[in-house]
């Protein structure tokens, strides 16, 4: 599957420090340990709409971490998924009268564009479900073999794997059985079903169903994937077990980024899948959560359709922590819009005031666990100083400040 074309990134003085971000299976702030790659999974779209801010909030997070690695002076093999087929997708098509795989082809291609926009570096590795397939039989399959799966006794042919045989289930998301069984049945999951073995046992396989599309499947069977399985398959494929981050909104905590450590340990018999487990919060609109359900959600490609600069919303979603569920206003986005103008303003002097604190500045503000806010605030004191003017103004201070912004946070801060 193709990704989307990368935004050229300034070459900065000097290297970053070591990036610290907060492992949710460790319930701390860790520093990453990368070798000269490092390595990056982050859950991608389902797409049956287009990129909302919850999306995009959660993908320029994973930005920051990339750009954060490369400063440092690492390469980065950023791989990222496509759900493109899965229960929502299917849905939606069939709500709309539409061809499953039209709908999903095009909103792909438009979040590519969303992502283009926002100047989001994209992963080398752009990897859709259903291109995944044969390996993602060939991993049930095996599984089967272990006899660390088994198929439902209903003649449906769905295959589910056997959590009780997993000594590691729970660790990464921390949650007691009660609490694992409300969000499995809340996310997707199927607690009820009977001829489980166990509630908790997720879906590896599903049968065929009329009306369905359907692949060869395990054991001779037609179907198509389970999700966490999905993920667990390309992450393998790509940059293989012990990678550096997993990546996802805080909502993939239970099930989706458990179950795939369940069936990727499983299949390799090593630990970790990752080595820290890493998760954006949720944005909501006017204080309610923002969520299909609620019909609230405000999409990229309406705001830019609205003629809005895609920085000022790159920087209203980085003006907040990403780790703090917050709240969309038309005021942030005000805010974001000014603060842009403001800050070109700055860097389009011919002399600001120093550069130097504020490239430090940046680099130990982001690497202490994105703390975007805080990297925002020195750049806004910063072009206050420049705009203020003063005696102690440096030639090509601006110009510093633009690179490092645009590497940094990703901003463009040039106008035309």
């Amino acid at each position: 599957m193709l990704s989307w074309p990368a935004p050229l990134l300034p070459t900065l003085p000097g290297t970053g420090p070591v990036l610290k971000v907060y492992d949710t299976a460790r319930g701390e702030i860790v520093a990453t340990t990368p070798d000269r790659t490092a390595r990056m999974y982050v859950c991608g779209i389902t797409p049956y709409d287009a990129t909302h801010l919850g999306h995009a909030a959660t993908y320029l997070a994973f930005d920051l971490v990339n750009r954060v690695w490369r400063d440092a002076g690492h390469a980065v093999h950023y791989v990222q998924n496509v759900t493109d087929i899965d229960d929502p997708l299917l849905e939606r098509a069939e709500r709309d009268g539409e061809d499953w795989i039209v709908l999903a082809m095009r909103e792909t291609a438009l979040f590519r564009e969303d992502m283009t926009a926002l100047r989001v570096l994209p992963p080398e590795d752009y990897v859709g479900a259903v291109e995944a397939i044969p390996r993602i039989v060939a991993h049930v399959e095996r599984l089967l073999d272990d006899g660390l799966a088994y198929v439902l006794d209903d003649g449906t042919g769905d295959v589910y794997h056997d959590v009780a045989q997993a000594p590691g289930f729970g660790s990464e998301s921390g949650y007691d059985e009660r609490t694992m069984l409300a969000f499995f049945a809340e996310r997707g999951g199927d607690p009820d079903r009977q001829g489980k073995r166990n509630r908790l046992d997720p879906m590896l396989w599903r049968g065929e169903r009329p009306g369905e599309p359907a692949w060869p499947g395990p054991r001779g069977t037609r179907g198509r994937p389970g999700w966490h399985v999905e993920c667990a398959t390309i992450a393998l494929d790509t940059i293989g077990m012990g990678f550096d981050v997993q990546g996802g909104g805080s909502d993939l905590v239970f099930p989706h980024h458990e179950y795939s450590v369940v069936h990727a340990e499983a299949l390799t018999a090593t630990k970790p899948f990752a080595r820290a487990y890493v998760h954006a919060a949720m944005i909501g609109l006017d204080g309610e959560k923002m969520s299909k359900s609620r019909g609230n959600l405000v999409f990229v490609s309406k705001l830019r359709g609205e003629g809005v600069d895609p920085m000022a919303i790159r920087l209203a979603l980085l003006s907040g922590h990403y780790r703090t569920d917050r709240t969309w206003t038309g005021d942030l986005l005000t805010e974001a819009q000014e603060r842009l103008a403001t800050w070109r303003q700055a860097v389009a002097r011919e002399v600001g005031a120093p550069a130097g604190p504020v490239l430090h500045g940046l680099r130990e503000r982001l690497a202490d666990d994105l703390d975007s806010s805080g990297a925002i605030a020195l750049v806004d004191a910063w072009a206050e100083r420049t705009l203020a003017g003063g005696e102690d103004l440096e030639e090509h201070a601006p110009q510093v400040v633009c690179d490092a912004v645009d590497a940094l946070l990703g901003v463009d801060l040039q106008v035309g």
